[in-house]
Order: structure tokens, then sequence, then C-alpha cells
């Protein structure tokens, strides 16, 4: 952009990042289109608690920044949201559970893949090394995420009956949590990214955003639909553990 945009433009073009959200990444067409093998749900639900677990470290960063005491109220209410008793992370668990993998292997990573690590780790170390601003409005992608989350909730219990419905939870309750989260990251960015620079600064921010879930995705698909080395599927993890130990 070479001229400032006022908010409402602004928030037009944040919005039209979406096109690159990872719902149209092949491995989540290929989900919500019912094409996904029990393995591969399982494996989708195994790493995806990965980025789930680190969503309150994430956030909690964000409050080590000093934002003024308004925010810092509302990034608690964001951290109770998944890390709490009965919160996103307890309803990751039951996710697990319903597609049939064991708690103590999801809470242990054992299926975690190497590149879907580096990116959610690059994301946490995003949040502790940058101003709580900027940190605050790479969640932006959560504009895009009721749609998503609908998405499952239409199609799961159609295409993957053997889901117990009883797990979906977590995708019910983050519906009203994800608005009301855009909500207050919008106002956030819309104040604060004011000039041409910083409204760049944005955009590039809600990219990277966009490009660790786009990665998180290529990572399943090598590992799960390619099963191309050095990556391993669920079936293999075993196979891989002897690789690394011997």
């Amino acid at each position: 952009m070479n001229t400032v945009l006022n908010k409402k433009d602004f928030e037009t073009k944040l919005r039209s990042m979406g096109s690159m959200y990872h719902i149209h990444h092949p491995f989540h067409i290929r989900m919500y289109e019912g094409k996904c093998t029990k393995e591969e749900i399982q494996g989708w639900v195994a790493n995806r608690f990965y980025y789930q677990t680190s969503i309150p470290i994430k956030d909690a960063a964000i409050m080590s920044n000093n934002p003024p005491i308004d925010h810092r109220r509302k990034w608690i209410t964001r951290i109770m949201d998944h890390d709490s008793t009965g919160g996103g992370i307890e309803a990751w668990l039951e996710l697990g559970e319903a597609v049939g993998l064991k708690k103590e292997n999801l809470i242990s990573h054992k299926y975690l893949l190497p590149s879907v690590k580096f990116a959610v780790d690059a994301y946490i170390n995003f949040a502790k090394q940058s101003s709580w601003r900027e940190a605050s409005m790479s969640s932006l992608t959560e504009m895009f995420a009721p749609q998503i989350h609908q998405q499952r909730l239409n199609t799961w219990p159609k295409h993957y009956p053997w889901i117990k419905t009883d797990g979906l939870r977590y995708f019910q309750k983050r519906l009203s949590e994800a608005r009301r989260d855009v909500e207050h990251g919008l106002a956030i960015t819309l104040e604060e990214f004011n000039t041409v620079e910083l409204q760049n600064k944005a955009c590039e921010i809600l990219q990277f955003k966009l490009d660790i879930l786009w990665t998180i995705c290529d990572a399943l698909y090598l590992a799960y639909e390619l099963k191309r080395p050095p990556y391993f599927n669920i079936k293999d993890c075993n196979a891989r553990k002897k690789i690394i130990t011997g």
C-alpha cells in the first residue's frame, strides 16, 4: 500500500487475506469433503493439539509485553478460554478420544511432526519478541475461524460417523469465542496501525500467521497423504523412533 487506508478499507484489506487461510489447503478440502482416512483425521487432531496447547503460552507472552490494563484483562479471558477447567485444551483432549487417540499420547505429543513443532514454536517466539500490538494482531486469523469450525460441525457427523459427536465441543465453543476475540483484536489493529508503514506491517504479520497455519497443513499432507520421508504418520511412529534412537 502506498497510501494510508481509512479503518473501513483497512479492515476490508485484512479480511481479503482470508483467501490464503488454511481452509483452502488441499488437506482441509479433503477433510470437509469426507475423503480423509481415520488415520489422517487422527494425525490432524494429534498435531493440531500442539498448536492448541501453545495458544495460552502465546497469549501469556503478549501479556508479558505489558499492554494497557484493559487489554490485559481481555487477554486473561483468552487464556482462561483455553487453559481453564473445561476450556479449549480439555475440549481438544475430548476430541482426541472421540477420534480414537489415547489421551496420554496427545499430552506427550507422541505423533508431533517436526515441521509442525517448528511452525508453532516460531509463532510463540514471535509473540515473545514482538510488541504487544504486533503480537496481538497476529491472532486476527480468527476472522476466518468461525467458517472453518462451522464447516467441521456441518460435515464431520455425515462423513465421519465413527467420531463421537460429543467430541466436537471444541468447535461449538469456539464459534462465539472467536467472534469475540476478533472484535477485540480488530479494534486494536484498526486503531494502532494507522500509517502506511504500520498498515503494511500489519498485513505482513497476518500473512506470517497464515503461513504458519498453512505450513502445519503442508506437514500433514506430506506425512499422511504422500507418506514422504522424513515425515511419518501415526502407523509409522514406532519406525521413526527407531531411526531417531538407533
